[in-house]
């Protein structure tokens, strides 16, 4: 059957969904969800996505989306596609672009607004294999000491594993398990389910619906979701095969391995470079 809304997986349908001006309320909804009551935001301003290092020999991070609330605070939203290696370590690195970024010239006194990193993962953690946690959906994570008291409060990573999200439409309860539904499950709808009647979800499923796309926007469709079947792909088969994990991450010819049929594939080197740890000018010379 062929589909009728986007695949919110998609780097084009993440950012239609989540990432444009006319995006904002659908974006200030899903974020309201997953934060606690006490950090409601009132409003949204999308910011540079790009963000550049300090030098000209530092790295430059490149976010899905980055936006400011009202107050200052800023929120960091990424679509994680596939496992890759170092990817909390690049979550790290991202967080410290609107920490360094708030830095006052003269004299400051470092009180620092709060940095939010969303990550929104299609595929689990390794970590909570033989843990408890190993099925939850979402995992909040703060600076903390030796006792599990909060060290540091302004720097919040949430992670979405929606792999572990199997609830059914009857099944949902709260306004964040509405969003869960809603991306993991879009691109299978032919129909808007019942639970989806309110004006924010009827502006989400307008704005993923096929078609009302013009032809261009098509296009950059079609290719975003080859480009994601293809990554799927070739890194869930290297990763089944043991060839890129932590454990084996050591094993340069492994990721060589998966590097030349990504690029034969025609993923992006920087896409590449995120997944295998090499670097761009090494795949380059594959």
């Amino acid at each position: 059957m062929k589909a009728k809304y986007i695949n919110p997986f998609t780097d084009f349908g993440f950012k239609k969904i989540f990432g444009e001006e006319a995006s904002k309320p659908l974006l200030l909804d899903f974020l309201n969800a997953l934060l606690p009551q006490t950090n409601k935001i009132a409003d949204l301003t999308f910011k540079n996505t790009e963000q550049l290092g300090q030098t000209e020999s530092d790295r430059k991070a490149i976010y899905d989306i980055y936006c400011e609330n009202e107050n200052g605070e800023k929120f960091i939203v990424e679509l994680q596609k596939a496992k890759q290696n170092y990817f909390k370590e690049r979550t790290i690195y991202y967080s410290t672009f609107p920490i360094r970024e708030q830095a006052e010239k003269g004299e400051w006194n470092y009180n620092l607004k709060a940095v939010y990193c969303v990550g929104i993962l299609d595929f689990t953690f390794d970590d909570y294999e033989n843990e408890p946690e190993k099925s939850e959906v979402v995992h909040t994570i703060k600076l903390k000491n030796q006792n599990g008291q909060v060290f540091y409060n302004k720097l919040t990573y949430i992670y979405l594993e929606m792999p572990n999200f199997k609830k059914a439409e009857a099944e949902l309860e709260t306004r964040l398990d509405q969003w869960l539904y809603f991306i993991k499950h879009l691109e299978d709808f032919q129909s808007i389910p019942t639970i989806f009647k309110d004006e924010v979800f009827i502006q989400a499923f307008e704005k993923a619906e096929l078609a009302k796309f013009n032809q261009n926007e098509l296009d950059s469709y079609e290719n975003s979701l080859k480009t994601y079947r293809d990554l799927k792909g070739v890194i869930d088969t290297a990763f089944d095969e043991g060839k890129i994990e932590g454990k084996l991450e050591g094993k340069i010819e492994g990721k060589i391995e998966v590097a030349k049929k990504m690029k034969l594939k025609g993923i992006s080197p920087k896409d590449i470079s995120e997944l295998t740890g090499l670097t761009e000018s090494e795949i380059e010379k594959l």
